[in-house]
């Protein structure tokens, strides 16, 4: 019986081998097609609309389900609700098989984008031998519709990536490229970069008035065009050179003895302002210009026009899109003519609203009194905040810190903040309750400084749990200074998730304004954790900063680039000047998802 039971086993396992054999060799027998032989995906326009077909080889069926999809995916991300055909039951599951036939009427895609786009059909398929195919996704690039002249000016706006406006200024006709920057002028007047040439020009048509006299519109129009146009003419010429020669020649101008120099010098302004000395030339020097002025309709040209310049070189916008596009333009294709038109074009756009200045100075301004007092002490106040805003390029976060507190604390020592209450009535309360806030304000200040804050917005961050957002500013990777090519493309490579590399210096508003409102902003600390965030500093300027800045062709600060997981370039996504925390999170989501294609 024993015997039997182990010839029954012996027979089962020589029986068991083969048929085990024979399956192998059916195996080895069947041949699966290719995703390309399995399925063919084509897109074509015509009439209107994009014909669309998937072709599927026999026994294989397409997956009616989520993973069936059509959308654009560029210039932006869009799910298409198409009609599909009828699918029928396979096991349990909705497939199709044959042939998937779509159409797609352009009007609904361009009614969603506007200019060129891509779509994309994604789509899972199995064999009905039982292989699965592995999610496979097809791109068909068209031409939209001609954008119109609106239509391209507010893609541009939004634009923040230099590339894609150094493309508008090789494929555009000169008359529109010089538009568009006029327009990007105007848009960047409306910021608070241009905000400090407002004082700066209105005490120069205050300086120029003599007793009773009042100027008029013509003189105080032609004192602000002289300004602009320096202004104009500086940004040009900067601009030009910089494109020429690659070199960004506002990184010069932050030199700390010129910063400081010119510090000295709107303090002097100031001082003079508050009424303790009068600034001007020697009275026999005074008498021979006059003389050769006064048929000139101006006076003081030459010093406004030096202002002028002074203005866009120290306290002028911190570089931004439409400058480094223009910029970069002029590098690459040597167009310094073109390039300079559109500077120049962009300068003038940002001077209307000093223009107006000028004109209302000229026409609203009432004749000279004890309130001109008060004005020029109001400019003295801003003179002393610009120079504060210079220092703090090269002074530490600490120092600076002070020296905003005294000047708010003084200002309102200034303003008679301890008067006698009792002797104000109406509005004069207001001035005074004004007043107080800036001395608390300031006291805020020079408390946070002692305790060894860095932030204006958060002075008291070292008492208050602020401290620890500020810690938690994303920054898995802080390489302050020292950063080479080879040091941060090896840093890139080694990560296992996509990189930002945030390029900025001391010296940049717009830096500040990023580490300040858009980098801490919770949608952007959501995003960025699926990041790996790497801080270039470009303060010292030295060679391997001119390097770095070559290698990714960037003009100035502050930039963003952005690689994949695999650590490849995007140029595509790369963000240069300001942008807000909402639309910040948007772009790294977009980035994010590029990743993971």
């Amino acid at each position: 019986m024993h015997n039997l039971i182990k010839k029954l086993l012996l027979v089962s396992l020589l029986f068991s081998t083969y048929l085990s054999a024979g399956f192998d060799s059916a195996l080895k027998k069947q041949k699966f097609l290719s995703p390309e032989e399995a399925f063919q995906v084509s897109a074509v326009l015509k009439d209107g609309v994009i014909e669309t077909t998937i072709t599927i080889a026999d026994k294989i069926h397409v997956y009616d389900d989520n993973t069936l999809q059509y959308r654009i995916i560029s210039p932006e991300k869009i799910k298409l609700d198409v009609k599909k055909p009828k699918s029928h039951d396979f096991d349990g599951d909705m497939v199709f098989e044959k042939q998937i036939l779509v159409n797609i009427p352009i009007k609904e895609i361009e009614s969603k984008v506007k200019g060129d786009y891509t779509l994309e059909i994604e789509l899972l398929g199995c064999s009905d031998a039982g292989i699965c195919y592995q999610p496979i996704k097809k791109t068909f690039t068209f031409k939209g519709a001609e954008l119109g002249l609106f239509d391209k000016i507010s893609q541009l706006v939004k634009e923040g990536n230099v590339s894609k406006i150094v493309d508008v200024l090789v494929n555009e006709s000169s008359i529109f490229v010089l538009f568009i920057f006029f327009v990007f002028g105007l848009l960047l007047s409306l910021t608070p970069c241009i905000f400090p040439m407002i004082p700066i020009l209105s005490s120069i048509i205050i300086s120029q008035q003599k007793g009773d006299e009042k100027p008029s519109v013509m003189r105080a129009f032609f004192t602000s065009l002289v300004y602009v146009l320096s202004m104009a003419l500086t940004y040009t010429l900067v601009g030009l050179v910089a494109g020429l020669l690659g070199a960004d020649l506002q990184a010069a101008m932050q030199n700390p003895w010129v910063l400081t120099i010119f510090a000295g010098v709107f303090v002097a302004l100031a001082l003079s302002l508050f009424g303790y000395y009068e600034i001007g030339l020697p009275s026999s020097w005074q008498t021979k210009i006059s003389k050769t002025s006064d048929e000139a309709q101006g006076k003081g040209i030459l010093g406004t026009a030096i202002m002028g310049a002074l203005s866009a070189l120290i306290v002028g916008p911190c570089t931004a899109a439409p400058i480094s596009g223009a910029v970069i333009f002029i590098s690459h294709t040597g167009d310094a003519l073109l390039g300079g038109a559109a500077l120049f074009m962009m300068s003038m756009g940002m001077g209307m609203p000093l223009l107006l200045v000028g004109i209302g100075a000229g026409k609203f301004m009432p004749k000279p009194g004890g309130w001109m007092t008060r004005i020029s002490q109001v400019f003295g106040v801003m003179m002393l905040v610009l120079a504060v805003f210079m220092l703090s390029r090269i002074l530490p976060d600490g120092v600076t810190l002070v020296l905003w507190a005294l000047l708010f604390m003084g200002t309102a020592i200034y303003m008679g903040v301890f008067n006698d209450s009792s002797q104000t009535k109406g509005a004069t309360k207001l001035f005074q309750l004004f007043a107080l806030t800036m001395l608390l304000y300031g006291a805020s200040l020079f408390i946070g400084a002692v305790s060894g804050a860095n932030s204006m917005l958060r002075p008291f961050e070292r008492f208050t749990s602020s401290k620890a957002v500020a810690i938690d500013r994303v920054e898995d990777k802080m390489g302050a200074l020292g950063y080479t090519v080879e040091r941060l493309m090896k840093e890139v490579s080694a990560s296992d998730k996509p990189v930002v590399v945030d390029f900025g210096k001391d010296s940049c508003t717009a830096c500040t304004e990023l580490e300040e409102i858009t980098f801490p902003h919770p949608l952007v600390k959501e995003q960025l954790k699926k990041f790996t965030f790497i801080k270039v500093d470009l303060t010292a300027n030295n060679d391997d900063d001119k390097a770095l800045l070559k290698k990714f062709d960037l003009f100035g600060t502050p930039n963003m680039i952005f690689f994949d997981k695999e650590g490849n370039l995007l140029p595509e996504k790369s963000l240069t000047g300001f942008i807000g925390p909402e639309d910040f999170a948007k772009h790294l989501e977009s980035v994010s998802q590029i990743s993971e294609e």
